[in-house]
């Protein structure tokens, strides 16, 4: 499954920017940096109390209403009862659908999330979809991640996400 995440993953990359149309620009790129909250659902929330998480993307408008790009970050898990903390590293390919250019918009992650401090279990299937409010400068949204692990464990997470643009 990795591999087949990996060689997909690389594959869509060099689709998407080796096509001769695209011109990078402050209007059409960014950088997100921003962090997150969330509280541990299903089986997660017997082992952890909460997370707090970095969000990291790089995002390309393919047209004023349709972005792409990658994300990744960290999320860490607080363990409760006695239960070990640990984290996740996303690594995603997204997309999301802006309605207007300052308002509502829908997206989701696609990719694979890499756990930390996990016996036995490095990690799954990871899928994030997301709905929140954006402007020029910032991004504020809400989110339900799942990462389906090795070992029939599912990691499961919904919260609160704040980022902010930086174009380049």
């Amino acid at each position: 499954m990795k591999k087949t995440l990996l060689v997909f993953s690389l594959f869509a990359a060099s689709f998407a920017f080796s096509q001769d149309n695209i011109d990078i620009t402050p209007e059409n790129s960014w950088f997100k940096a921003g962090l997150t909250i969330g509280a541990p659902i299903g089986d997660t929330a017997d082992f952890s109390s909460f997370t707090l998480g970095a969000d990291l993307r790089a995002q390309y408008l393919v047209n004023p209403n349709f972005g792409i790009g990658v994300a990744s970050g960290y999320n860490h898990f607080f363990g409760k009862d006695g239960a070990a903390d640990f984290g996740l590293i996303p690594l995603a390919g997204f997309a999301r659908y802006y309605a207007t250019s300052e308002g509502l918009f829908f997206g989701a992650d696609f990719g694979y999330g890499f756990l930390t401090n996990a016996n036995d279990n490095s990690g799954g299937l990871y899928v994030n979809p997301h709905i929140g409010y954006h402007n020029v400068k910032w991004n504020f949204y809400a989110f339900y991640q799942h990462t389906f692990a090795e070992n029939d464990i599912d990691i499961q997470v919904v919260g609160l996400g704040a980022t902010y643009n930086i174009m380049f």
